[in-house]
């Protein structure tokens, strides 16, 4: 109860540690180093509902897409997984990153479009269409992807990573330019989050710092001319 700050429920299942957490409405999902995602009612009593068995390591990556209709799951075996609400065994399998896929974020903009970012040996952000089950496209960062997130008023993404440049960039889609490389972390970009404006990010790394940046703008209907006039002087202009 995030209110009363008190926890209402602990939930078991996995054998061991749970490294990655997604939401679909009363739907929890977790996955975790037995290789299993655990699909969990919070409205039932029983701590879950239904099992994934397919990934053959950790499964450290998850995300639902926007009409919770699909489950997209990365594990430390390379693969990128879709599942659907009602399917026990992947009805998607990807294979072609070459290291951990723990950065996973679905397009807002449009249906079906999935991005994925790989570990330290693979270093690409991939496109996918999951309505035809194809790859997109295929573009280099040069490091570590830990992260990925769709900006939800522009067409636009972020990615954060890690070794060996530990850097923040904004990439506008589908052309893949650069917009801005935020730099200043001097570890790892292990988590990242977006406001509920979807203006501002903010980053947590192995330096034990968050740090905020303003990287996106705000919806096209948000407040008038001289409204935008005043809010782009608190923000950092990377365009």
């Amino acid at each position: 109860d995030a209110v009363r700050c008190r926890k209402i429920r602990t939930m078991g299942g996995h054998r061991t540690r749970v490294g990655t957490l997604a939401w679909s409405s009363h739907t929890l999902s977790s996955g975790s180093r037995d290789r299993n995602i655990l699909q969990r009612d919070v409205r039932a009593p029983a701590d879950f509902s239904s099992k994934l068995v397919g990934h053959k390591s950790e499964v450290c990556g998850l995300k639902w897409s926007y009409d919770d209709k699909e489950l997209a799951s990365g594990g430390n075996d390379n693969h990128l997984f879709i599942w659907n609400a009602a399917a026990s065994t992947p009805v998607i399998k990807f294979t072609e990153h070459t290291a951990a896929v723990k950065a996973i974020s679905w397009s807002p903009h449009q249906h079906g479009l999935l991005a994925s970012g790989g570990g330290t040996a693979d270093r690409c952000i991939r496109f996918w269409n999951t309505a035809t089950s194809t790859a997109l496209n295929c573009v280099d960062t040069g490091s570590q992807v830990c992260n990925l997130a769709w900006s939800k008023n522009v067409n636009e993404l972020v990615s954060t990573h890690g070794y060996s440049q530990n850097q923040i960039i904004v990439w506008r889609y589908p052309t893949m330019s650069k917009l801005a490389t935020l730099t200043g972390h001097s570890l790892r970009v292990l988590y990242l989050a977006i406001s509920p404006d979807g203006q501002t990010i903010v980053t947590g790394a192995g330096d034990e710092t968050l740090r905020f940046w303003n990287v996106f703008p705000g919806p096209k209907s948000q407040g008038s001319v001289n409204d935008q006039a005043v809010w782009s002087l608190g923000r950092t202009q990377i365009r």
